[in-house]
């Protein structure tokens, strides 16, 4: 055999091999692009480096060590947008940093799947978008200290950091309604953090008469209040986006505050 037919048959094994590395790599993206995910072989995934993704806030890390888990981790269809991570909030600080998960107690977060199974049976369209749960103490402090209010009438606003509220334990939520196809909060006559008589649900009738929410924002708070009592959560007299899983009694004889 001479040396052009050998290196004409070694240019075909060549292409051969080349064409098959292709085959396996398109097969691969058609996995990827058909099912969302692709299962890394075990002896790569030993090779691999991960140092690039970043490491977990100094705050994210703390509420882990606490024993807390992301809602996301337990109801990965709902949404979140943590207020306190933005300045989008009644006082227009960020005092969570880099937070952007929503941690709470592990019960309370089974609670809230309940919560979120009963929206469903009767709301197939609607999900929960999360704006707080747990809220350090030291996070609670520096909003007792950044407002701008009189002593007398800060409680009004913050829970004072000296008592401490649901929210430091982990298990109180804030949270409303929004569309499961493009995150759009559904309209509850206010916005979150509105301090004044159209956030009460107690005094929704009187608002109602005084033309401040329409029987559209009262319905929808019903379906919120609604889902959220299916999962043992009851709601406070002056805020509609606020739940608690717990009395503080039973909050205190069940976890600790997170400092």
């Amino acid at each position: 055999m001479n040396h052009h037919l050998l290196l004409i048959i070694g240019l075909l094994l060549f292409c051969s091999s080349c064409s098959q590395e292709k085959s396996n790599e398109q097969r691969m993206l058609d996995d990827i692009l058909q099912e969302g995910t692709y299962t890394i072989p075990e002896e790569a995934a030993e090779n691999l480096d991960f140092s690039d993704f970043g490491e977990l806030s100094e705050l994210e890390q703390h509420l882990i060590d606490a024993g807390l888990v992301d809602i996301k981790s337990v109801l990965p269809e709902v949404y979140v947008d943590l207020k306190y991570s933005s300045e989008d909030n009644f006082f227009g600080q960020d005092v969570y940093g880099d937070l952007q998960n929503c941690y709470m107690q592990p019960e309370v977060a089974e609670m809230l799947a309940i919560a979120h199974k009963a929206l469903k049976n009767a709301h197939p369209e609607l999900t929960f978008l999360i704006y707080d749960a747990v809220r350090p103490l030291s996070v609670q402090q520096i909003l007792w200290d950044n407002l701008d209010k009189p002593a007398s009438v800060k409680p009004l606003y913050v829970a004072d950091p000296k008592e401490g509220s649901l929210h430091n334990f982990g298990v109180a939520v804030d949270l409303t309604l929004a569309y499961q196809e493009n995150s759009e909060a559904l309209d509850m006559g206010t916005a979150y953090d509105y301090f004044g008589y159209p956030a009460y649900p107690d005094r929704e009738q009187e608002m109602l008469k005084e033309g401040k929410i329409t029987p559209k924002h009262i319905e929808n708070r019903k379906i919120l209040r609604a889902a959220m009592k299916a999962g043992g959560f009851s709601g406070i007299a002056s805020e509609w986006w606020h739940f608690n899983a717990f009395s503080k009694k039973q909050a205190r004889e069940k976890f600790e505050i997170i400092p």
